[in-house]
Parts: structure tokens; C-alpha cells; sequence
């Protein structure tokens, strides 16, 4: 008779680095695989064509005078597509980026283009309540709702249009961080970059798409059957709101096929943390289940167990999780210096430190304004 000793609790310590190595690898795993297929979009432009080309309205909200708004909104002028409208939105005529507005109008008198002052308290979100009299204006079937410090490409509405397929209610994209100065600027671009974008891109690779407020590209008649931009106020950002308004309607949202650029510029830490937690409790509101998961992303929590188990493997298991993103940004033409390699670090040292702040209280404030989802 084999007698069982009852002092003996768990794993054998062999069995219990195998299961540490084992979900190390793991998550190794997810993260080349998310690296791949984000990269996948860059070196492989598909084979989407443009057919139609329809009269598009774009609708750019303007808040304020940030350093790169007068390169961004010029760039709504200069884009290679047959017929389009442009609509400013600005909430007050005494915003500081009016009169760079009425300039670029001026400065392109052949292109369709016009200032709307003006808001419409259609819900808690400021930004919704400076676009609804774009959208109230708008004339197009495609209306692109575009944040003012996107720099679209001359082919925006091109790689944009190509993406619509019979099934897609919105197409959109994630912002890539470009011209970050000092430290500060380089971390926001590694949040936007090699976390944010590798996610979403990769997420939409496989048939997983979700909207992002930058960039969101309607057909109109999805909008409106789920009630207009009024609609996109039930959470906290526009973006959750987007997504489930498009997938109720059995639709799907697709991504352009590469990021749009967004110059950083210089930048605060506190900035970045701010816009990080806001950007967290967003994510908590909208996909709740989806957000507890986020604790463990990231190489901070395998490499401490590794650390405990396995020391050994923390270098090449380091090499190669922040090889495959430098990788990445390289093939993206996003920043990849030594610099934005210590960002990066940086950045995931504060990703379960961020998701811990999430879970201290609901909601933010945004630009003045205190928002809330609606219960």
C-alpha cells in the first residue's frame, strides 16, 4: 500500500516551472503573433480595389490650436478623390483654431468646404455635440468623422473606400504616434504604436475589428438607424459606441489596411498617464470582460514568474518579445530608436500599475467636462 503524505500541497517544483515556462510561452506566443499580423498589413497591401468612388463628406471637429493643426487640417484639402465636401465643427466662433480654419478655407477656394459654429447638447460627450451639426449638414453616403490632428495621407479616402465590402457598416483606423519629442513623446507613441495599433490592426486581421474615434468612416445609413451621432453618447467614448451600434446590425467594422499618422510632439508624463487611464476606463466600461484580462498583458507578469522559476530565460525571452515590436515598427515606418526602445520598456511597466488606477472610480474628465457612461 502506497502511503500518501498528507503534508504535500500543489505542484512539484519541476511540474511548477514547467507551467511557468509553458504560459511564458504562451504569452511570447500571442505577442509574435499580434507583432506578425499587424506587420502582415504593411508588407502585404491585399488586393482591395476602390470601385465606386461616391461624393464623401468629412466632418473634422476643432477644439483648441494644438502644433500640428494647421499640417493635419490642410491635409483634408489635398486629397486625391474626384468629389468631396469638408465641414468644419467648431463649438464656439471665438475657438482659437477659427481662424486657421477660415484661412485654409480661403487658401483652397476650389475644394467644397465650410465652417459650422455651433453645439448641439445631444449628450454628454463634447466632442459628439460638436459633429452633430456636421452631420446634421452633411450631404454624402460616406461621412468621415476625423479627428483635427490626423495628417491624412492623399490616398486617405482611397484606402479607406477600399476597405468597404457588402458587410461593413464603418470603416476605421488607429492613430500611429510619429514626431514624439523627449521621453514623454516617445511613450505616447509606444502606447500608440507598438501596443494600441499592433492590437487593433491585428485584431482586424482576423476578422476582429473594432472602431477607433479617430477615424470613423460611416455609411451613413448605419448611423442613422441607430440614431444618429446622438447614438454614440450611450458610452463613455464614441468608439465603444460605434462598435456595438455596427455589429447590432449583423455589420462589421474593417480597418484601413495601415495606421494613420498622428504627430505627438512634445508631451508631459502626466499627460500620457492621464490620457492612458481615461483610454482604460473606456475599456472597462464598454468591454468589461474583455478588460479583466488586460491585467496580464504585457511582459511584466511572465517575466516575474519567470524570475521565481526560471532567471535563466528572462534575457532571450526579453529579446525576443521587444525584437518583434522593434521589428514591427520598422516595417511600419513608425519610430524605432534607441530611445523609443526604452519607452517601451517604460511602457509596460506601467500597464498593470494603469489597470490598478482603473478600478478606482468610473468615469473621467474630458476637455472640462465630466463623463460618465449612461446607465
Amino acid at each position: 500500500m502506497v502511503r500518501r503524505n498528507p503534508e504535500r500541497r500543489g505542484l512539484e517544483p519541476g511540474a511548477q516551472v514547467f507551467v511557468v515556462i509553458a504560459l511564458a510561452a504562451l504569452s511570447l506566443v500571442v505577442h509574435l503573433c499580434s507583432a506578425a499580423l499587424a506587420a502582415w498589413r504593411y508588407l502585404w497591401p491585399g488586393r482591395e480595389r476602390v470601385g465606386a468612388r461616391p461624393f464623401v463628406s468629412i466632418i473634422r471637429p476643432v477644439c483648441g490650436l494644438d502644433r500640428y493643426d494647421a499640417e493635419t487640417l490642410r491635409s483634408t484639402f489635398t486629397l486625391d478623390w474626384p468629389d468631396y465636401e469638408i465641414l468644419f465643427c467648431a463649438a464656439r466662433a471665438d475657438d482659437a483654431a477659427v481662424p486657421l480654419v477660415q484661412r485654409l478655407i480661403a487658401e483652397f477656394p476650389a475644394r467644397r468646404a465650410r465652417l459650422l459654429i455651433g453645439e448641439d447638447r445631444i449628450s454628454g460627450n463634447p466632442k459628439l455635440n460638436n459633429v452633430a451639426k456636421g452631420w446634421r449638414e452633411s450631404r454624402g453616403e460616406i461621412v468621415a468623422m476625423i479627428d483635427s490632428n490626423v495628417l491624412l495621407p492623399p490616398d486617405y479616402l482611397s484606402q479607406v473606400m477600399a476597405r468597404f465590402q457588402g458587410d461593413t457598416g464603418l470603416v476605421s483606423s488607429p492613430p500611429a504616434g510619429i514626431r514624439g519629442e523627449g521621453m514623454a513623446g516617445a511613450l505616447e507613441c509606444a502606447f500608440l504604436n507598438g501596443m494600441q495599433a499592433r492590437w487593433q490592426l491585428a485584431a482586424d486581421q482576423l476578422g476582429l475589428g473594432f472602431a477607433q474615434g479617430k477615424n470613423l468612416v460611416w455609411r451613413r445609413a448605419v448611423l442613422d438607424r441607430a440614431g444618429g451621432p446622438a447614438a454614440l453618447g450611450h458610452d463613455l467614448a464614441e468608439d465603444v459606441a460605434s462598435t456595438k451600434a455596427v455589429r447590432a446590425q449583423g455589420l462589421r467594422v474593417r480597418l484601413a489596411r495601415r495606421a494613420f499618422v498622428q504627430p505627438i510632439g512634445p508631451r508631459h508624463f502626466r499627460a500620457v498617464w492621464d490620457r492612458q487611464l481615461r483610454w482604460s476606463r473606456v475599456r472597462r466600461a464598454g468591454f468589461p470582460g474583455l478588460f479583466l484580462a488586460e491585467a496580464l498583458v504585457g511582459p511584466v507578469p511572465p517575466v516575474l514568474a519567470l524570475a521565481f522559476t526560471a532567471p535563466g530565460l528572462i534575457l532571450p525571452f526579453l529579446l525576443l518579445w521587444y525584437g518583434a515590436e522593434w521589428l514591427l515598427c520598422r516595417i511600419a515606418g513608425w519610430p524605432a530608436g534607441g530611445r523609443d526602445l526604452a519607452a517601451m520598456g517604460l511602457r509596460d511597466l506601467l500597464l498593470q500599475p494603469l489597470w490598478c488606477a482603473t478600478w478606482l472610480r468610473r468615469g473621467f474628465e474630458w476637455r472640462g467636462t465630466a463623463m460618465d457612461a449612461v446607465k
